[in-house]
Order: structure tokens, then C-alpha cells, then sequence
């Protein structure tokens, strides 16, 4: 089988084949929309680098039959890209194609199918959108106290109509500059609300998820986020490598007699950890009484709150892992072991 290493650029790629023997049989430049066109060919082992269009062009090269490999980007430079700070399009392609022959298995990262890849654009939109309007409402809230206003008490939905309320009584009006950013806020509020429907309509009809928000504190955003991370639960051993992916687990840095355990790895993708630790307070509020909820409870008067949700989201990740993988939904009596198994 040859082997066709591919340096993706936004614009243009370099393709290198070689053949089992490494001896390089074509070696050319095209625009990268037009790379699916190239791979309908004789299956090969196609090597890619991850980047930004790294998996698409794998899902349609595994489409047309080609054996797929991304390589991770923190050991392109172990496997000769950039070798000795010379990087170009041609030296990357070649290195990679000459890595795929001279090594039988290359270390790949997992290729998300279609809904994962959707499902996570969807919710990093969300979090983009969020993210602005916090902005926004910072800098209202900032204004505000230059004015030696009284705090308000309000969320970002009830921001706008409480600012021009407490501008008017004051006698000042509201700014246009001001006005401005409340209307920017009046607007994401709508565009947010719509987002949180279409999730919830999407999660409602994906039974994965109806299965995983039947466990207390999850909804809508954290069963997309997390199916959409895990996308298919067989690539993983048990609940201990759901935890270890997710960068829920302690670390460790030991050597010889020395011995040191540190702050969680944090290796995973964070928006999951972030909805994660939400939904483990949220757990903790609507249902302490649960086992997984006295536990936490427990781990909070030995080692204080904060430790103890981290903790709880730890547990809830493993939880959630074996609710997919056994296709049953939350049992308050059964779950508090099989979050670890």
C-alpha cells in the first residue's frame, strides 16, 4: 500500500506518496477544495497533521476507502517536521510519508464523526455568544459605577430594562454609547434563546442524550458537550479513561524514591470540564439526598466545597460513561460504582 502524506494549508497542501519501499513516486501542490477530488484513488495510507481542516478531509478519505492517520501536532516535530527549525510545505510532506513507511503504526488521534464535529461546533457558538455578552454586561456594570450607582441585581436578560430604569430616575438619561451596548445585549439575549432551543430540540431527539439528562443536574448543553467529546464510548476501557481523557484525574510527577501527586491533568477538552462542574452543582442543589450526593457531601466536610464538586463532576463523567455504555438511564441505587467501573 503506498503511503500519501498530505501538509494541509487554509489555501494550499502538499501532497507526498511514497511506496512501501519509500522511494517518493509523486510529489505536487493543489488548492486544498480540491483535495477530495485527489483522494479518489487506489486506496492508500493517507497521513495527515492535525489542524483546522485535518478531519474533514479524513472523514472523505474514509469515505473513499483510504486507511487514515492524523498525527497529534505536539509530536509532528518528533517525527521530523521542522527538523532543525526548517519548515516548509515540501520538507513536512516528506517527512511525514517517509515516517508513515518506516513506522507500522502510527500514534493517530481519534477522527470525530459528523455529529460530533456539528455538535461541537454548535455548542463553541454558544460559548462564543456568551462569552461577548459577558463582555458587554462587564462594561455596562463598569459604567455604571463610575456614576456611584447602586449595584444592580439583575441577570444579562434583565440588564438592558433595569440600566434605562435607573438612568432615567437618576434624572441623567442614558448615554448613546451606552444605549448602544444595551441594545447589542438586548439582541445576543434573543440569539442566545435560540441557541438553547435549538439544543434542547436537537438533545430531545437524540436518545443518547434523552438517556444521559435523565441523570439529576444534566441538560441540554453538558449531553451534547459530552457526546459530542466522546462520540463513541467503545474506544474507551472503562469510566477510570473516560475521567483520564476528560483531564478530570490528579496528576503525577514521580521519580526514583520521590513520589508527587498534583492538581488535576486538565489534558481534555475544557468545555466539557466547565459543564461538567455546573451540572455537579446543580446535582449537589436538587438532589444531595442521592448516594452520589452524600458522597459529595462527605468529601466537602473533609476537604471543602470546591474539592468536592470537582470531585462530583469526576463522578459524574464516569457515571455518564456507563449509562451509554450499558444503554441505562440514571439509578440513584446503582450508580455511585458503576461511575468507577
Amino acid at each position: 500500500m503506498n503511503h500519501l502524506a498530505i501538509d494541509l494549508g487554509s489555501r494550499k497542501s502538499q501532497v507526498c506518496m511514497r511506496n512501501e519501499r519509500g522511494e517518493i513516486l509523486q510529489e505536487y501542490s493543489c488548492p486544498t477544495l480540491r483535495l477530495q477530488r485527489m483522494l479518489d484513488a487506489d486506496p492508500a495510507h493517507v497521513v495527515l497533521e492535525t489542524s483546522a481542516e485535518a478531519f474533514t478531509v479524513a472523514r472523505a478519505a474514509q469515505a473513499l476507502g483510504h486507511q487514515v492517520t492524523v498525527v497529534p501536532s505536539v509530536l509532528a516535530r518528533t517525527l521530523g517536521v521542522a527538523q532543525r527549525g526548517v519548515k516548509t510545505d515540501v520538507r513536512d510532506a516528506r517527512a511525514l510519508s517517509l515516517v508513515a513507511c518506516q513506522v507500522e503504526k502510527l500514534p493517530s488521534v481519534h477522527i470525530p464523526s459528523q455529529r460530533a464535529s456539528e455538535w461541537r461546533a454548535l455548542s463553541t457558538s454558544r460559548e462564543t455568544l456568551l462569552d461577548a455578552r459577558t463582555q458587554l454586561v462587564n462594561s455596562v456594570r463598569g459604567f455604571l459605577r463610575t456614576l456611584i450607582q447602586q449595584p444592580l441585581r439583575c441577570t444579562p436578560k434583565t440588564l438592558p430594562a433595569r440600566v434605562r430604569a435607573a438612568l432615567r430616575d437618576d434624572g441623567s438619561g442614558v448615554p448613546m454609547h451606552i444605549e448602544r451596548l444595551l441594545v447589542c445585549i438586548e439582541t445576543m439575549n434573543e440569539q442566545a434563546a435560540e441557541m438553547d432551543r435549538e439544543l434542547s430540540e436537537l438533545a430531545s431527539q437524540e436518545p443518547t442524550c434523552r438517556l444521559l439528562m435523565s441523570m439529576p443536574g444534566v441538560g441540554p448543553v453538558t449531553a451534547t458537550r459530552f457526546v459530542a467529546a466522546l462520540d463513541d464510548p467503545k474506544r474507551f476501557d472503562s469510566a477510570a479513561s473516560v475521567m483520564g481523557y476528560l483531564g478530570l484525574t490528579p496528576g503525577e510527577k514521580s521519580s526514583g524514591q520521590s513520589q508527587r501527586r498534583t492538581g488535576l491533568t486538565k489534558a481534555g477538552p475544557a468545555p466539557v470540564r466547565r459543564v461538567l462542574n455546573q451540572a455537579a452543582w446543580c446535582f449537589l442543589r436538587v438532589r444531595a439526598d442521592d448516594p452520589i450526593g452524600q458522597w459529595a457531601v462527605a468529601v466537602a466536610q473533609r476537604r471543602g466545597k470546591m474539592t468536592a464538586v470537582t470531585a462530583l463532576a469526576r463522578k459524574m463523567a464516569g457515571v455518564l460513561f456507563a449509562m451509554w455504555r450499558d444503554h441505562k438511564p440514571y439509578d440513584p441505587q446503582h450508580q455511585l460504582s458503576s461511575g468507577n467501573a
